[in-house]
This record gives C-alpha cells, sequence and structure tokens, in this order.
C-alpha cells in the first residue's frame, strides 16, 4: 500500500478542477486498477528558509513499487510538477477474522 500527494493548485496558483483530476484518477486505475482518495489536507513545509503551504489530496494505491513508479512519474508530468512526495503506508496487509 503506498500514499501519493496529489495537487490541488499548479505552480501559478490557479486550482486543478475536479474534472481534470477525475482524468489521473483514471489514469491511475489503468496502472494499479484502484485507489482511495482522501479529503484534502493542509501540508507544510520550509525550503530555502521559507515555509510553504499547500492544500494536497492524500490517495492510497495498492501497488507493486513498479507501478508507484510509474504512477509518481506520471502523476508529475500531468501536473507539471518538480516532485512528487510518496511513501509506502504499511508493510502488509493483516487479517484477524473471528474463529467459528
Amino acid at each position: 500500500m503506498w500514499e501519493i500527494f496529489v495537487p490541488t493548485i499548479s505552480n501559478e496558483g490557479k486550482p486543478f478542477r475536479t474534472r481534470y483530476h477525475r482524468v489521473w484518477d483514471s489514469k491511475v486505475r489503468g496502472i494499479s486498477n484502484g485507489l482511495t482518495i482522501f479529503k484534502p489536507a493542509v501540508g507544510q513545509w520550509e525550503f530555502n528558509g521559507e515555509l510553504f503551504k499547500e492544500r494536497m489530496i492524500p490517495v492510497r494505491i495498492l501497488c507493486t513499487e513498479e507501478e508507484i513508479n510509474k504512477i509518481s512519474d506520471m502523476t508529475a508530468k500531468y501536473y507539471d510538477q518538480l516532485a512528487i512526495c510518496f511513501f509506502k503506508f504499511g508493510e502488509g496487509i493483516v487479517k484477524d477474522y473471528p474463529k467459528t
């Protein structure tokens, strides 16, 4: 399971429309077969002493490392970003079924 942060605004400060994001969703499904989209959150980070605050959309994707790398590359190009943040979310799936 991986989590990737999708930008909500362009480098010029223009918001991406929902229909634009839906095209990205379709591209991701084409690579990984599915995704879970969360409500936007606000990220903060410092770069060269300057504080940046930006809304982003956390998205979780169950896929291979090769697939997340394809998704990250596609995301950077699609949203015209210099960098895309993604990380591995946990080390596996735990199944805990009641004994019958």
